[in-house]
Order: C-alpha cells, then structure tokens, then sequence
C-alpha cells in the first residue's frame, strides 16, 4: 500500500512538474512577446535620454565677446569690428564704444558676469546638451555661433538667435537678488537667474527650428503654449518643471492647488471660444498675477492660462501617446478634443 501510494505521489509530481514546465515556458514566451511589444512601443515615443545623444557629434564656436569687448584699447577696438561687423553699428562713433568700456556701470557689470560665469564652461556643458537634443529631433539643425556679452540691462533682448548667431545677454542672469535688477518688478527680476539661461536659449530656438501654429481662440492660445513647455521638457529633460514655465515653488503649488477652480472658471465665464485678445494679458503674458477680477488674483502667478495649457497637453499625450513632432503638427482644436482633459476637484 505505501509503495502504491509512493508511485501514485510520484506519478502526481511527474505530472505538477511537467505542468509547472509547461506553465514556466508559456511565461517565458508571454514574458518575451511582452517585452517586444514594449521595445517596439517605445521606439515610437520619444525618449531622447535614453538614445545616446553622446555620439551626436557638434562643433560649437564659443566666443567671449564680453572679455575681448571690456579689455580693449582702441586698436583693439578697431580689430573687433572688423571681426564682428554686425555687433557695432555703422553709424556709431568708436568714441560711443570707448565711453562704453570705461563706463562704470557696465563695467560693474562686466566683473559680475565674469564672477558668476567664471570661463562659461558649466553653461557651454549645458548648450551643448541642448544641442544634441536639438538635433535628435532635427538632424538638419546647424548648431550656431555661441557669442556672450553685456547689453547693459537690455531686458527685450536677453537672448536673440538669428542667422546661425546665438548673442546671449549675461549682464540678464546674474540672479534675482542682484542689486543691479532693484529697480525691475519682482515678476521679472525672478527669472533673471543662471538657471534660467538654459530655458531662454532652448525656447528661443524652438520658436524657430520647430513649427507648430497658434490660433485665434483663447483655448488655442493656452494650448500653443502648452505645447512650447512640453517641448521644452524634451529639449532639457531633467529640468525642474518650475524654471522651465518660471514658476517659483510657492506659485506652482498655487496653480496645483488651484487648478480645478482655475478650469471651472474658464468654462464659467466661456473664455475658451473667445477671441477677446485681452484674455491673453490675464492669463498668458508675464504679469505679476493673473486676472480672475477676485480677491484671491494677488495669491495667484502671472501666465496661469500657460500652465493650463501645459496640462492639457500633458493630458494629450499621455492619453494619445505618438512623437513630440506629431503632436506639435496638430491643431489645436484636436489636442484639446483628444486630450479628455478633467482636472482633479
């Protein structure tokens, strides 16, 4: 009896073994065609990180333009114009550009670029990143002439990229408590910051070397927005999301806070079919706050209509998935339609 037992226990085990066998090797080819799928999904997403942008190969001409500029003598003078005809004007003396240079307060703040940024080497790491993202998504993409110098506080042109040119304004990021920027609204001198060097650079490009189109609608508007900041994640991934919409911590908890209030508002009011330009001034351009007309506006952060658009994109793509560049050829009208965009009350 204990040998049949033994043989009938032997027997089951056998069997649960080659079950347990059978089983293992169904899971290993589900696990298998799982992990194809996922490659093969992955591949149509963008995930620019995890391709080595390493091996894009660049050549980036760095020119200190504000050492060469705030060292020179005359003669020096004479041979910089020659080299950089575009940045000197014709119709400007050279006794203009002397008085310039020896100007003390742009020599002030020549020496605190120059004690920030040292020789330039962390932001050349970071442009040339930015770069390489660039060309990932653009292989055509021609990496420009990188050339720093002082505007004296020239605000509109902290950054302009034109003609294979990037000029970039130092005297424009030498951080938001500078004594130089007293005079500047808080909601403007808060950006003036190292960190945000990048951000201006990248959003400056891609207005340029991407396509995607605004609308007349106050909800068009929110969404070409939206979809600025979302490339702009792509472009410097690993950023913090706060720099890259120039949200401090305090106003970017406000608009998470907020954001179910914010939407209701909108849809309340029926701001998101209305062409009514002044919506842009409330709610997408810089301002110190946002213009709801309630007694909270002063709680809120200038560009809210931004970040809401930023969310619906956000919405879009993770409901839709497809490449950066899919998404920026859409309308705007069909992002917001695919995006099934409901904030959390």
């Amino acid at each position: 009896m204990r040998i049949l037992i033994s043989q009938t226990n032997n027997i089951r085990k056998n069997k649960q073994l080659k079950t347990i066998s059978k089983n293992s090797s169904r899971l290993k080819h589900i696990l298998s065609i799982l992990i194809i799928l996922g490659l093969f999904t992955n591949c149509k997403k963008d995930y620019p990180i995890s391709k080595n942008i390493s091996s894009i190969k660049l050549e980036t001409n760095y020119i200190d333009f504000h050492h060469q500029f705030h060292k020179s003598d005359l003669n020096d003078l004479k041979r910089l114009k020659k080299r950089f005809p575009y940045l000197f004007p014709s119709n400007v003396s050279d006794s203009v550009w002397l008085s310039k240079i020896k100007n003390s307060n742009e020599k002030k703040l020549y020496l605190k670029a120059v004690n920030l940024f040292g020789d330039f080497s962390k932001e050349r790491k970071k442009l040339n990143r930015l770069f390489k993202h660039i060309k990932w998504y653009k292989p055509h993409f021609e990496t420009p002439k990188v050339i720093t110098l002082i505007t004296d506080l020239d605000y509109e042109n902290k950054i302009i990229y034109a003609d294979s040119l990037l000029l970039i304004s130092l005297d424009m990021y030498l951080g938001k408590e500078t004594e130089v920027y007293q005079n500047f609204p808080t909601y403007m001198s808060k950006n003036h910051t190292r960190e945000q060097l990048i951000v201006d650079v990248a959003r400056k490009i891609a207005k340029k070397e991407f396509e995607y189109q605004n609308g007349r609608t106050f909800i068009e508007s929110m969404i070409y927005e939206g979809k600025e900041l979302h490339l702009l994640t792509s472009l410097i991934p690993n950023y913090d999301k706060n720099k890259i919409i120039g949200f401090n911590k305090k106003e970017m908890a406000w608009a998470k806070h907020n954001e179910s209030d914010i939407w209701s508002y909108f849809i309340k009011e029926k701001l998101l079919y209305s062409t009514d330009q002044k919506l842009n001034n409330r709610f997408i351009f810089p301002a110190p706050f946002s213009k709801f007309y309630l007694e909270s506006d002063k709680d809120s952060p200038g560009r809210i209509g931004t970040w809401i658009g930023w969310k619906i994109v956000q919405s879009y793509m993770k409901n839709n998935g497809g490449s950066i560049l899919d998404m920026l050829a859409l309308d705007n009208e069909t992002i917001f339609r695919k995006s099934k965009y409901k904030p959390k009350k």
